[in-house]
C-alpha cells in the first residue's frame, strides 16, 4: 500500500493532518518531500536557458492568464 498524506514538522514530530489506515505498531516507510511552491517544484522542467526576467515576465502577463469560461 502506498500513501501520500500531508503532515507538519513541529518541534521534531511530523504531526499528520488526518490518522492513517494503518494498524497499531505496524512497520512503515516513510519519505519525506518538503512541500515546495509550484514554481520552486518544476523548476528547470522547461530546460530554459535564457534571461530568468523573460520568463518572469511571460508568467505574469496578463496576455497568458487562465481564461475562465462563460
Amino acid at each position: 500500500m502506498s500513501l501520500d498524506v500531508d503532515a507538519t514538522y513541529e518541534n521534531g514530530v511530523l504531526k499528520l493532518d488526518h490518522p492513517l489506515p494503518l494498524g497499531d505498531h505496524q512497520r512503515v516507510k516513510v519519505t519525506v518531500h518538503d512541500a515546495a511552491g509550484r514554481a520552486k517544484g518544476a523548476y528547470g522542467l522547461i530546460g530554459w536557458t535564457g534571461d530568468p526576467e523573460v520568463v518572469r515576465k511571460l508568467a505574469l502577463d496578463p496576455e497568458y492568464s487562465v481564461q475562465e469560461s462563460p
